[in-house]
């Protein structure tokens, strides 16, 4: 499953469970959402589920992503006022789904935790959330196996499901149907999930784990060991280095159109900023990929958000 939320300054491989998100997310959704009514007319107390009332259910969801998904946590801060609080409950809610894999160690429990999740989605839209405070959050407003990925379309097909499922639903939150930012949309969430891939390689190392595509790492001769051992050698570089380039790509189309997209999508695309700095990095250390700097925050990050934010571009 993706990113692996706990030891990795980069948070989830894996982002999200495909399968809960379809492609696209319904068109009414977020009318949907907003219909719902609020907890006084609610047949279920939800107040109770994180202690200081529906103001901590908020408060919860922030944090959760303050901590998991930093990068996500400062593009949705710099979304609209009105649609923040609705995009930091998607948030949440993928990562309490990506986190799901690390925090058992049977697959059988696991699965029983997607299916809450499954069934919580069903509640949520029969007025019944369950006491958990992204789910009142959500109601407010399958993959548990240990594979390497076959090839590198695998890993893009899985960013599509996941990464780019938030963008989606990220654009319907701002009011935006476009078939533009639909396709920036794609490329964009690929990127995001090639580069998460890698930049959680370490970690998933330390774990004696390896998701890194296995048609380009047999291309270069690499195998699974080289990479739990941590070689630096040149085909491991030719490895990371294939792979960073096809994000570099996907990074470099979503950006060949903009002049077609809504400027009111911007904010939604934000995150090509750290994607952006986390391949001129790798590339700065010749693309190895256990280099330390590499697990180091950019403490300008806030900035060059904000710069990209007032510049109107992504």
């Amino acid at each position: 499953m993706a990113a692996s939320v706990q030891g990795s300054a980069w948070g989830p491989l894996r982002l999200g469970i495909p399968g809960l998100c379809c492609r696209r997310p319904p068109l009414g959704l977020y009318a949907r959402v907003r219909r719902l009514p609020g907890p006084e007319v609610s047949g279920r107390s939800v107040a109770a589920a994180s202690g200081p009332g529906i103001w901590g259910t908020e408060h919860y969801c922030l944090e959760l992503l303050r901590k998991r998904d930093y990068e996500g946590y400062l593009c949705s801060l710099l979304l609209p006022a009105e649609s923040r609080s609705s995009v930091f409950a998607l948030r949440a809610f993928n990562v309490e789904l990506a986190q799901v894999k690390d925090s058992v160690s049977e697959k059988t429990i696991g699965l029983m935790r997607i299916q809450f999740w499954k069934k919580t989605v069903e509640d949520i839209y029969c007025d019944k959330p369950p006491h958990q405070p992204v789910a009142i959050e959500l109601w407010k407003e399958k993959n548990l196996d240990d594979k390497a990925y076959r090839n590198i379309k695998e890993l893009e097909n899985y960013a599509e499901n996941t990464q780019s499922s938030l963008l989606y639903l990220t654009l319907e939150i701002l009011g935006i149907k476009d078939v533009h930012a639909d396709h920036a949309a794609s490329h964009i969430g690929k990127a995001q999930g090639i580069v998460t891939c890698l930049r959680a390689t370490p970690y998933h190392g330390s774990r004696r784990k390896v998701f890194l595509p296995m048609d380009i790492c047999m291309l270069h001769g690499v195998s699974q060991e080289d990479i739990l051992r941590r070689n630096r050698d040149k085909n491991v570089r030719d490895v990371i280095y294939d792979i960073a380039s096809q994000a570099h790509l996907h990074l470099k189309h979503a950006r060949s159109f903009h002049k077609s997209v809504p400027v009111k999508a911007f904010p939604a695309f934000l995150q090509t900023v750290s994607l952006e700095d986390f391949l001129k990095k790798i590339r700065r250390v010749d693309f190895d990929i256990f280099h330390p700097s590499l697990q180091q925050k950019n403490t300008l990050l806030p900035l060059y958000l904000y710069i990209q934010s007032w510049r109107k571009i992504y």
